[in-house]
Formats: C-alpha cells, sequence, structure tokens
C-alpha cells in the first residue's frame, strides 16, 4: 500500500487548502464556548440543508448521476446550498466524483482508499488532481453541467457566496439576541456545522471502501456502513450505490435508511421531480464479506 498517490508533491498542493482546513477546525472548536440555542438550530437547520439537500440530493444525486430530474428553479435552489456545504463548486464537486466512479480504487481515483485512510478521508483535498487542474479538464467530466449558465454562475463565484454567508448568519443573529446570538450562530452554524459534514462526506470516502458488509460483488471495495449512512442521509450504502450508481435509491434492504430517497419520492408524488431511475438488479442482494 503506498502511501499516496503520485500526485502529493509540491507542484499540486495546495497551500490555502490545508490552512484553511486548520483555521475551520480551530474555529469549530471555539464554538462549544459559545453555547447559544439559535446557535445549535442554525447548526441543525444548515446541516440538513446543506448536507441532505445540497449534497446529496443535488450534487451528488442530481447533478452527478442525473438520478431524478426537477425544474430548473428547484436545481439551483438545491445547488447553492450545496455551495454552502463548502466542498467546491457544482461542477467541479461533481467531475471529482464522476472520476471516483471511473477509477475507483486506482491510482487515478481522487480519494483512492489504497495510499491510506488519512489519504483518503481528507488528504487528497490539499491536492490538486492532475486530471482535473482546469476547466477544460473538468469540462471533460462535466461537460452537462458546465453548459449551465446558472451552475457555472455559481461554480465561478463559490467562493464569494461563502465569504458573504457567515454575514448573512451574524446578522439575522445578531437581530435576535445581539453580538453573542449573531457569533454564536456563524460559530454552529457556518464554521462547525461545516466541519462536521466535511467529515461525514469524507467518510464516504475512506470509511465505506475499509469497513462495512457487501450486497453486491462489485469489483472495487466498496462497503455499506450503517453509522455514515446515518450521518450523509443515506451515503453510506456506498457498495449498494457503487453497483448501481444511476438510481436514486441507496438503501436496498428494508433497514437500510435512505432519508434523501425518501425526500425524492416525496418531490415525485407532489410532481417536483420526475424520471427518479430505479434500482434495476443485476443480482439479488446478498451480503458477501
Amino acid at each position: 500500500m503506498s502511501l499516496a498517490p503520485p500526485r502529493a508533491t509540491h507542484e499540486y498542493f495546495r497551500m490555502p487548502t490545508m490552512a484553511g482546513f486548520i483555521l475551520m477546525h480551530v474555529f469549530a472548536l471555539s464554538a462549544f464556548f459559545l453555547f447559544t440555542w439559535q446557535g445549535l438550530a442554525s447548526f441543525l437547520l444548515m446541516y440538513f440543508l446543506t448536507g441532505c439537500l445540497g449534497i446529496t440530493l443535488c450534487y451528488h444525486r442530481l447533478l452527478s448521476h442525473r438520478s431524478y430530474k426537477t425544474s430548473r428553479v428547484l436545481k439551483y435552489v438545491l445547488a447553492f446550498f450545496g455551495c454552502l456545504a463548502i466542498q467546491g463548486g457544482p461542477i467541479s464537486w461533481s467531475a471529482t466524483h464522476r472520476l471516483h466512479h471511473a477509477e475507483t480504487d486506482k491510482e487515478l481515483d481522487p480519494h483512492s482508499p489504497s495510499a491510506g485512510f488519512l489519504w483518503s478521508h481528507f488528504l487528497w483535498t490539499f491536492y490538486t488532481h492532475p486530471a482535473l487542474e482546469d476547466t477544460q479538464a473538468l469540462r471533460r467530466y462535466a461537460l452537462d453541467l458546465d453548459e449551465d449558465p446558472g451552475l457555472r454562475f455559481m461554480e465561478t463565484y463559490y467562493k464569494q457566496i461563502n465569504w458573504t454567508f457567515p454575514f448573512v448568519l451574524f446578522a439575522l443573529g445578531f437581530l435576535m439576541g445581539g453580538w453573542t446570538v449573531g457569533l454564536s450562530m456563524v460559530l454552529w452554524g457556518f464554521v462547525l456545522r461545516t466541519v462536521c459534514f466535511w467529515h461525514a462526506t469524507w467518510f464516504v470516502n475512506s470509511a465505506t471502501h475499509i469497513w462495512g458488509y457487501r450486497n453486491y460483488g462489485t469489483t472495487d471495495k466498496s462497503r455499506n456502513l450503517w453509522w455514515v449512512a446515518l450521518l450523509t442521509f443515506g451515503e453510506g450504502w456506498h457498495n449498494n450505490h457503487h453497483a448501481h450508481p444511476r438510481a436514486a435509491r441507496n438503501g436496498h434492504r428494508w433497514f437500510e435508511v435512505d432519508i434523501t430517497y425518501w425526500l425524492i419520492k416525496a418531490m415525485q408524488w407532489v410532481w417536483l421531480a420526475s424520471h427518479v431511475v430505479p434500482v434495476r438488479k443485476k443480482e439479488p442482494p446478498s451480503s458477501t464479506s
């Protein structure tokens, strides 16, 4: 097992990303010294909006895999929440994920667990992938998304969106209870929430390629892990997903809770979602080691 793929060199190293990673974790710890109920509420609400609606429902199942269709307006609203998760713009995130599926557990996999747990969990974010280092490279994996003007706008102004949002949270908190509440809502609803969902998402890259059980005999090391599924609204059923990547549903057994799929079905019932891709089973689920 190699310590890191060839791109883990000074040439591809992103110092600002590492510095931001460290600062966000330091400030996240400070949230526990400034607890307010408004801060906790902002954490829970923003965790759901950015994690479930933004990343899982939109970035992953809608944009990356086209597991269902929705209106242009709703797509943009969901993608905006995805931007606020601070995991990248909608085009770059989807291109990275599509590359992961194309090269799962191989050298070109952006976060291959074959390079070690820490690499697949977060160290990979400190390096630019050579296959995704410029706009032209991104278009190779996400041409359909790059042609969408709304998504391209959010990709371009992704940083500005996230620099502005803490001030919005602070202003709301200040109106509700002054400086203390405003700062608490920034620390809990922006910083701590971001860090927590970073790690929840990264566990899909790391933990679910190492631990858990398998329903399908895929050629990769993907596995199903219940606690990651709970943290990520259904993404932890990763072996199911790799067996049927386009399917809107990740939980294939009765006990595999998939909150995001429930939302997609609810959207379908009220005509907000259509063309929901079903699980086309290659073989019946049967647990393998």
